[in-house]
């Protein structure tokens, strides 16, 4: 595959965890999270967007959401369970995208805020509409879904290189 063709980084934050006494990382999903993961799957089966890859961190959260939102979709995606991602920095999330395969047009990412929220804001030199000011303004909620679209190499990916086409909530 060519490294200049359009590519999508689609980023999803889990959906509502419940504050149980498990660790952070162990922290299940909420009642709420578990209906919202499903209904972020139909989004994204709606979205007409075939996922060739999809990262998702291993906390049992983020596992949960994208169990529930998978089984919402067409096709199953190759899913990697990425430690990383797990309390990344944004510079940490920008260097797992640095190491994706060319092969790869279309990549889902399942994890956590701050982070899915600051690399959307990072990624995005622009925005279609308003998209980006109410991104900003939801603070990148549960279940939120944000795709930045780019021309490259995944090596290629920086601050501002990215056009935000899509931003949605289960609660708009």
């Amino acid at each position: 595959m060519s490294v200049d063709v359009p590519r999508r980084i689609v980023l999803l934050r889990h959906a509502k965890a419940d504050w149980a006494q498990e660790s952070d990382h162990e922290r299940p999903l909420a009642e709420r999270g578990r209906t919202d993961a499903l209904v972020a799957g139909r989004w994204l089966a709606g979205s007409g967007i075939s996922l060739d890859l999809t990262l998702c961190s291993t906390a049992l959260r983020t596992r949960e959401t994208w169990k529930l939102a998978v089984a919402e979709l067409p096709q199953r995606p190759k899913t990697v369970y990425e430690e990383r991602m797990y309390e990344a920095s944004l510079g940490e999330l920008i260097a797992l995208l640095n190491e994706v395969s060319d092969e790869v047009a279309d990549l889902l990412l399942v994890g956590h805020n701050p982070g899915m929220h600051a690399l959307a804001d990072a990624l995005a030199g622009e925005a279609e509409g308003d998209l980006l000011s109410r991104m900003n303004r939801s603070g990148f909620p549960t279940a939120a879904i944000a795709v930045v679209t780019f021309d490259g190499s995944w090596k290629s990916v920086e601050h501002g290189v990215g056009r935000l086409t899509a931003f949605w909530t289960p609660h708009e």
